[in-house]
């Protein structure tokens, strides 16, 4: 038995508070290693001879490690625990609070061996919004989606047409005027969930360079008009998403003009991480410039860093993040650049925002692992780039297997605890990638295939405006096309459509249920979800067909009980 991989870690994604009696635990073992985990457990305050034992179930196979978890009962709301593993070539061990041991009913009673959850505090626990794991969310770039008002468009506004390719300064008029007129679009195509790129005053078509965060951008429309499409949404049963950039502001921001204009007499100069005065020139290390008078995210000079941990700055941008929560009753945040954040004040805003709204949703902008920021302090749940850019790795790139992609999205849902799992933003394509039917190669059936692996998964499913119209784009300006409103109920339509409205048919399981992966014989995905109902879905990502035999309530290239390439199959069990 390997014994550098016996893993275990307490009060973090191996082991986490479920209920006031209940916690969920997992265990690591070196891959096809050990034959059985079994748990023993009882109450801190009791003897290990009133231990109770429960064998751990084998979850998951990851890359190099296998996966054990179980849920233990706690009716005094503590709990101390110790694993017996057992390898498949018979060694016998206890896996402790202190070490490894050899087994020997000694060293399993071996009470300070144990590891320890001393209280289960409610105000500790990890929670999660519920709304959120029976919400499909659609992304809205505002100034792409439609225009409904044509007397607030920009000086030099563009013929509206899907067929362009946009350069990053061109505006088309899309406002939120647009938004209202196609709400009951919204809600014949079945999301619930609108999720908004910023809509806050700034100088670009994209808005991520915020000059007043307290005004709807007059390209946009105002304050009463982004409060009517926020009741309308919510009459239609849908939750609404802004975009925030706390980490810069844009370089027309009057407390940046105020930097520039009285340099290090500005009462403005310490919200800002300025290296040297003056600032009115910056120099971009990545062309060769030297030292910039002051930092930015990344090296964009447009937009000079917030430094978060000055108190002024800190209580500006809460009172920015409960303002729309308390007079327009928006149900989430979307946090541009979280990473880069500090977390002392990502805690002061998870605290205020959930103080006015208990099942608020946070989700972070994370491109990498983002276990410091779920611990139930900050984030509901991050963008889960690491998770679904996998998918187009085996999908459109072949550049994994099938196997590697299920071992590999099973490492992936082992870094954190089912409840960010559930509460993660699933997305395959946004406005800072190319969209998903140029990704899959213009070829519609392999973007439909993606598309629905994603929606079987745990995790809040996300569309980019104008998939369900099957429009294309390269990266970034490319992926940001206006809308093409001439493809509604055609065939691509009406395929997403349905996919939209299983997600949310079974969304007790699909949203909450347990999820395993990984490939049958013949070489298909099969995704197996376990909750309200029973779910298997199976991917070919095959070259060839592969008999099948099962009765489908969603599929696509599925005849005769035989799957074909780029098909898919989904059986449900009541």
């Amino acid at each position: 038995m390997q014994l550098a991989a016996l893993k275990h870690r307490t009060e973090s994604e191996d082991c986490f508070v479920i209920s006031p009696h209940h916690v969920r635990v997992r265990f690591h073992t070196a891959k096809g290693d050990v034959k059985k985990v079994i748990a023993h457990y009882t109450d801190n305050y009791m003897a290990t001879s009133t231990d109770k034992t429960v064998a751990l179930e084998k979850v998951g196979e990851g890359e190099v490690e296998d996966y054990w978890a179980a849920t233990f009962s706690a009716p005094y709301r503590r709990i101390k625990y110790t694993f017996e593993v057992i390898g498949e070539d018979g060694s016998h061990k206890i896996v402790g609070d202190r070490g490894i041991y050899d087994y020997s009913e000694k060293s399993l009673a071996f009470d300070g061996s144990y590891f320890r959850v001393p209280y289960f505090h409610k105000i500790d626990m990890d929670v999660t919004p519920d709304w959120v794991k029976h919400t499909v969310w659609y992304q809205i770039f505002p100034e792409r989606f439609a225009n409904g008002d044509k007397s607030n468009d920009p000086k030099g506004t563009k013929p509206w047409n899907s067929n362009d390719h946009p350069g990053r300064n061109d505006y088309y008029g899309g406002d939120l005027q647009g938004v209202l007129d196609h709400l009951d679009y919204l809600q014949k195509l079945g999301v619930n969930g609108i999720y908004f790129c910023p809509v806050f005053r700034a100088s670009s078509n994209h808005k991520y360079d915020t000059i007043d965060y307290l005004q709807i951008d007059p390209d946009f429309g105002d304050k009463a008009l982004f409060a009517k499409v926020v009741n309308e949404a919510h009459k239609r049963g849908m939750k609404v998403m802004l975009d925030a950039v706390f980490n810069h502001l844009g370089d027309q921001s009057m407390q940046w003009q105020d930097v520039l204009k009285n340099g290090k007499k500005s009462r403005f100069a310490k919200w800002f991480h300025i290296n040297h005065f003056p600032v009115t020139t910056y120099n971009d290390p990545s062309k060769g410039e030297g030292e910039p008078a002051y930092e930015t995210f990344a090296f964009e000079k447009h937009m000079p860093k917030l430094d978060t941990a000055n108190p002024e700055v800190q209580d500006f941008l809460l009172e920015i993040a409960t303002y729309w929560v308390k007079y327009f009753d928006i149900d989430a945040w979307r946090l541009d650049v979280a990473n880069e954040v500090d977390h002392h004040f990502w805690r002061r805003f998870h605290d205020a925002v959930t103080a006015i709204k208990p099942d608020f949703y946070i989700v972070g902008e994370i491109w990498h692992n983002a276990r410091p920021w779920l611990n139930g302090d900050e984030f509901s749940g991050v963008m889960n780039y690491p998770y679904t850019l996998q998918i187009e790795d085996h999908f459109f790139k072949k550049a994994q297997t099938a196997k590697e992609l299920t071992e590999h999205l099973t490492d992936q849902l082992m870094m954190y605890r089912d409840m960010n799992n559930q509460a993660m933003l699933d997305m395959l394509d946004s406005h800072d990638t190319a969209r998903l039917l140029t990704a899959a190669h213009g070829d519609k059936a392999l973007a439909l295939q993606a598309l629905t692996f994603m929606f079987v998964q745990t995790g809040s499913p996300c569309i980019y405006y104008g998939t369900e119209m099957g429009m294309s784009g390269g990266e970034d300006p490319d992926c940001r096309k206006p809308m093409d409103w001439s493809k509604e109920d055609s065939p691509i339509w009406k395929r997403v459509h349905a996919l939209i409205e299983f997600r949310l048919e079974y969304a007790d399981t699909l949203g909450k249920g347990k999820i395993t992966l990984n490939t049958t014989p013949e070489g298909l995905i099969k995704v197996k979800r376990v909750g309200q109902d029973q779910i298997a879905a199976y991917f070919n990502t095959t070259d060839h067909s592969v008999k099948l035999g099962i009765e489908s309530s969603l599929s696509q290239n599925y005849e005769n009980g035989q799957l074909e390439p780029k098909g898919f199959a989904i059986a449900v069990k009541h």
